[in-house]
C-alpha cells in the first residue's frame, strides 16, 4: 500500500512541472527512438534483402581475375569461352542448371522525342524460365536459334517500353541503338517486369534495362570475362564454385587462381554482415544520448530535493522512515526515464515505419528490442535517482524543517 502512495507521490510530482518534466525526459526520448528506429530499419531491411534473394541461392558468378599476384601473368589470355560454358555443362550436368556469359553495355537511346540510358543485359536461352528477379509479361522466352543467329531481338522492361513508346503494347516494334560500335535495329519480342525490390526503388531514375541474347554483346573475339549459373541449391555453394574454378584452371591449362567465384549467398551474408555493424555502431553512438538524459534526470532531480526540502522535514517529522523518501525519489526518477522511454519508442517506431514505407518496404519490429528499451529507460532512470535520492533520504528532518 505504502509503495503505491510512493508511486501517486512521484506522479503528482511530476504534474507538477509538466513543461520541466518533459524537457527531462527529451534526452530520453531522443536516445531511446533514436535506438528503436534504427534497429528497426536495420531489422526491416535485412529482412527485405533476404526476401528478395528467396530463390537465387544458388545463383553464383565465375569471373576471371584481372592479373596475377605479381603482375608478370596475363591472365586475360584465359578468358572464358562459349566452348568453356558447354564444357561445364557437360562435366557437371547434374548441378548446372542455367550457365550462360554475363554481358552488358549501357549506351544513350533516342526513340522520337523521348531519350534516356539503356542497360543491355545479355542472357541466354530460357532466361526468363530460370530468372526468379523477373516476370515475363508478353512475348516468348529467349530461344537457341536467337543465340546461334545474333538475331536482333530485344525485350523490354516495362519501365522501358512506357518510356520510349507510352504503352506497353510493344510487341514487333523496332528499338534502334548502337551497341558495341554497331548501329542495329532490335525488334521488340517480349516485354517483362523486375521484381519490386527496394534496390529499384532506390536505384538510378532514367536508366532503363533491357534483355538481349548474350552474343550480341561479347568481345569482338568471341571471349568474355564473367559468367552466370545455377548450381545445385542442395549442394554448398562455395564448394561448387571452386570445383567449377578448378576444373576449367585444368582444361585451359591455366595458372592457379585464375578464376574467381562469388555466390549469392556469400553477397547476402556481407551485406547483413554491415546492416549489422552500421545498427550496432550508429545504435551505440545514440546510446549516449541515453546517458544524457541520464545526467539530465540526476540534475533535475538534485533541484527538486533542494526545492522540497522542507516537504522532506515534514514527512520525515510526520513517521516517513529514511526507506520511503528514498524510494519516493528513485520511482519518481524511474518513472520520469519510463515515460520517456516509452514516448521515445512510439516515436521511433514511428520513425521506422515511415522510412520503410517511403521505399515501399515492410516494417520488422522486434518485440525483444522494443520491450528492452523501455526496461533499459527504466534501468537509467534508478541508476542515476539514486545519488539524488540518497541526498533526500539522508537530510535531517529539524535542518529541513528549517529550510527556507
Amino acid at each position: 500500500m505504502l509503495f503505491l502512495e510512493n508511486i501517486k507521490l512521484a506522479i503528482s510530482s511530476i504534474r507538477v512541472n509538466r513543461m520541466r518534466s518533459f524537457l527531462t525526459m527529451l534526452g530520453i526520448i531522443i536516445g531511446i527512438s533514436s535506438v528503436i528506429a534504427i534497429t528497426s530499419i536495420g531489422d526491416s531491411a535485412k529482412s527485405t534483402i533476404n526476401a528478395e534473394f528467396t530463390g537465387m541461392s544458388s545463383y553464383m558468378y565465375l569471373y576471371l581475375a584481372p592479373e596475377s599476384d605479381d603482375g608478370t601473368v596475363d591472365y586475360y589470355a584465359y578468358s572464358f569461352t562459349e566452348d568453356d560454358v558447354a564444357a561445364l555443362k557437360e562435366r557437371f550436368s547434374d548441378d548446372i542448371r542455367y550457365a550462360v556469359p554475363s554481358t552488358s553495355a549501357q549506351v544513350k537511346v533516342r526513340i522520337g522525342n523521348n531519350s534516356g540510358q539503356v542497360v543491355f543485359n545479355g542472357a541466354g536461352e530460357n532466361f526468363f524460365k530460370f530468372n526468379t528477379r523477373v516476370n515475363l509479361v508478353k512475348g516468348r522466352d529467349i530461344e537457341r536459334r536467337d543465340i546461334e543467329s545474333q538475331n536482333d531481338v530485344v525485350y523490354l522492361s516495362k519501365e522501358a517500353a512506357l518510356h520510349f513508346y507510352k504503352t506497353d503494347d510493344v510487341l514487333g516494334k523496332i528499338f534502334p541503338a548502337t551497341v558495341n560500335g554497331e548501329n542495329r535495329d532490335f525488334t521488340v519480342v517480349g516485354l517483362y517486369e523486375n521484381k519490386a525490390s527496394i534496390f529499384s526503388k532506390l536505384g538510378n531514375r532514367g536508366t532503363y534495362d533491357v534483355v538481349v541474347p548474350y552474343q550480341l554483346l561479347m568481345y569482338s573475339d568471341g571471349t568474355f570475362d564473367l559468367m552466370e549459373i545455377l548450381g545445385n541449391e542442395n549442394k554448398n555453394q562455395d564448394m561448387q564454385g571452386k570445383a567449377y574454378a578448378t576444373y576449367l584452371e585444368r582444361i585451359k591449362q591455366a595458372p592457379e587462381d585464375v578464376y574467381k567465384f562469388e555466390t549469392v549467398q556469400s553477397q547476402l551474408s556481407m551485406v547483413n554482415n554491415v546492416l549489422t555493424v552500421l545498427s550496432v555502431a550508429i545504435g551505440a553512438i545514440a546510446g549516449i544520448a541515453l546517458i544524457v538524459g541520464g545526467i539530465g534526470i540526476m540534475n533535475i532531480m538534485l533541484v527538486s530535493v533542494t526545492e522540497r526540502t522542507r516537504e522532506i522535514g515534514i514527512r520525515k517529522s510526520l513517521g516517513a522512515r529514511t526507506n520511503d523518501i528514498l524510494t519516493q525519489f528513485i520511482l519518481e526518477a524511474m518513472i520520469l526515464s519510463v515515460i520517456g522511454g516509452i514516448i521515445g519508442t512510439v516515436l521511433g517506431i514511428s520513425i521506422a515505419v515511415i522510412g520503410m514505407t517511403a521505399v515501399k518496404a515492410k516494417v520488422a519490429l522486434n518485440p525483444i528490442v522494443v520491450v528492452g528499451a523501455v526496461i533499459f529507460s527504466g534501468f537509467v532512470g534508478i541508476l542515476f535517482g539514486i545519488l539524488p535520492a540518497k541526498k533526500a533520504a539522508q537530510l535531517d528532518p529539524i535542518e529541513a524543517l528549517r529550510y527556507e
